[in-house]
């Protein structure tokens, strides 16, 4: 599939449940909208934002290489949290507003993160990466200095700066300067809020960006800086070749409030040459943008049976304003800005590699306030809709009720958290790879699965109940008839024998001699290894027989055996080799059972 650069990888990831749509146009100062209405300015900008609502958030940290961060503190109003091994973090029943919700990130040797989101009544996913705070250049107090980067962004200094406090400040500075880049993919997941503004007439704005700016400084001792009153600095701005073109010769300046958590106007930069240069009072996120007036809209996309889709790619075009991009969260909605009295053109897609032709399109608007649709996508007989659902439990066999799923495919992360001990995940997917990884976290009890592959059995795959219990390497598990889970967790021993000497091809044993006795055993393909396996039938062999065999622990007989098998994983000596098996079959007492199970071992030869 082709890819869109603009769009960023790992929105993995974790996904967006945020349009942020820009605009190309300068403001009106005469304070009207587009459709020739008086535009109506409250009294105080907040009134913008609607009633005070609970909503859940979930979301990932990570670092300019996509790594997640551990510890890093998270504040959304009066709650906070810190994120986990994953990067992860989890706020529940968090207080914010129907059309404004500001998450913010902070950690020793990163500057400030943020986020700010249209709220959804699903949960709400975010991501944010951290930018860290290498000290690009120092200056002295007292002294005029400057800082630049090597595509030519600068600051200048005159050298007064203050503390936190207020009270003045002498030595040196540290200076940490980064500049966003439009053209950058991943500066969707670096700038802080989104692009929603307050110009200088008290308006709410939306802001189409050509360049940001984010500078801190930092005393010798660590302390935060700013400028002094009165003082001001010289920003110079790169501009991207590819936004030159709609690169105004001045154009307004705007900072990030990060008490608010929105940009407010402030100034104008002019541009000279691939530069634009302005002057700065004080220090945060400064912003080269173009506003445009914007209402909410919120969509929900069903497929036929009027069911939820998530994980969908949206996008949304303007012919004046150019197009936009979101994912839908596990209830299918999405939520953001869009342009006020504009024909959109809204298009829906799998996500990025399963083809550029759309699942559905329909023109849409003009929107004059904030409004709400409903989609239905038909199915389409080249992409697959998948379901996976499974139990998650806490290493003491209880339902975890604040955790969350990691789910990866192709490239891709899905989160779903889980608050009653079930999860549900859905997506859509090509026909060429037809496997994935569970990975599952208690966040409470600071306790994980390891990541564990599977088959998909389209349309729905239910992977049966999963345990925290990171402290376990290996580990057996099976149901008979829906019944409670045996374990088998010790003295498991896992064997490959890549030249079987009484087998035309390769052979697996794996066994545990704990309370509960397991043993399998399988014949593979001797070029592909991974793949599905029937019943291997001792009675009904030749040389070309493939298959995995569990009957030796088993009251399980050859008879009507439907049992399949998905070697996922076959590690070298040290790593995993993964199975899981579903299917019926019947004891030798002629009643018919099923099973399901899952065998996730280290191989030991």
């Amino acid at each position: 599939m082709k890819r869109i650069s603009k769009f960023p990888k790992f929105i993995f990831l974790i996904l967006l449940s945020l349009l942020t749509f820009t605009s190309c146009l300068k403001d009106n100062d005469d304070n009207y909208s587009g459709g020739g209405q008086q535009e109506i300015i409250p009294d105080s900008f907040s009134e913008y934002f609607g009633s005070e609502i609970s909503r859940d958030f979930l979301g990932t940290i990570i670092d300019k290489h996509h790594n997640p961060i551990e510890g890093v503190l998270i504040t959304i109003g009066d709650d906070t949290a810190l994120t986990d091994s994953n990067g992860v973090f989890i706020i529940k029943d968090a207080t914010v507003n129907e059309r404004f919700g500001y998450i913010k990130a902070s950690k020793a040797g990163y500057i400030h993160g943020s986020r700010n989101v249209v709220p959804t009544n699903g949960t709400n996913k975010v991501t944010i990466m951290l930018l860290d705070a290498n000290v690009t250049g120092t200056v002295n107090s007292g002294e005029t200095g400057s800082v630049s980067l090597a595509n030519g962004s600068s600051v200048n200094f005159d050298g007064n700066f203050i503390k936190e406090d207020g009270s003045d400040y002498s030595g040196t500075v540290n200076v940490i300067v980064h500049h966003l880049d439009p053209a950058d993919d991943d500066m969707e997941l670096q700038r802080p809020g989104m692009l929603y503004a307050q110009n200088s007439d008290g308006a709410e704005r939306m802001l189409q960006t050509l360049g940001m700016l984010a500078v801190e400084l930092r005393g010798s001792s660590g302390e935060e800086l700013n400028l002094a009153e009165g003082s001001t600095s010289e920003i110079k701005m790169y501009v991207d070749p590819s936004l030159m073109a709609i690169a105004p010769a001045t154009i307004p300046l705007w900072y990030f409030d990060e008490t608010k958590g929105y940009w407010i106007e402030e100034g104008e930069a002019t541009l000279q040459g691939n530069m634009y240069v302005g002057t700065v009072s004080h220090f945060s996120f400064w912003n080269c943008d173009i506003p445009a007036e914007a209402i909410t809209l919120c969509i929900s996309a069903n497929n036929d049976e009027n069911n939820p889709l998530n994980n969908l790619w949206l996008s949304i075009t303007s012919a004046t304003f150019g197009t936009t991009y979101g994912y839908t969260n596990e209830i299918g909605d999405v939520c953001g800005y869009v342009p006020s009295n504009e024909s959109l053109e809204l298009n829906v897609y799998s996500y990025d590699f399963c083809g550029s032709t759309p699942l559905y399109s329909e023109m849409i608007g003009p929107f004059s306030t904030d409004s709400n649709i409903s989609i239905t996508v038909q199915e389409s007989s080249n992409i697959i809709e998948e379901t996976i659902v499974g139990n998650f439990n806490t290493c003491d066999d209880n339902a975890v009720t604040d955790g969350y799923v990691q789910l990866k495919y192709g490239g891709q992360t899905f989160i779903d958290g889980v608050n009653d001990g079930t999860f549900e995940i859905s997506l859509l997917r090509c026909e060429d790879d037809n496997t994935f990884k569970i990975k599952a976290s208690d966040y409470v009890n600071l306790q994980t699965t390891d990541s564990i592959s599977y088959t998909f059995t389209t349309p729905l795959t239910n992977i049966g109940t999963i345990s925290a219990c990171n402290a376990i390497t290996e580990f057996i598990q099976y149901s008979i008839d829906d019944g409670d889970l045996t374990y088998v967790l010790d003295n498991i021993n896992a064997e490959f024998y890549p030249d079987s000497p009484n087998y035309n091809g390769p052979t697996l044993n794996i066994s545990g001699s704990s309370l509960n006795c397991f043993y399998m055993f399988g014949t593979i393909d001797e070029t592909t290894y991974e793949g599905t396996y029937a019943n291997y039938d001792w009675n009904d062999i030749d040389d070309s027989t493939t298959g995995f065999n569990i009957q030796e622990c088993i009251d399980m007989s050859n008879t009507n055996n439907n049992v399949i098998y998905n070697l996922t994983s076959l590690g070298a000596v040290g790593e995993y080799i993964d199975i899981n098996f579903s299917g019926t079959y019947e004891g030798y007492d002629g009643v018919p059972h099923s099973v399901t199970g899952v065998v996730h071992v280290l191989r030991d030869n």
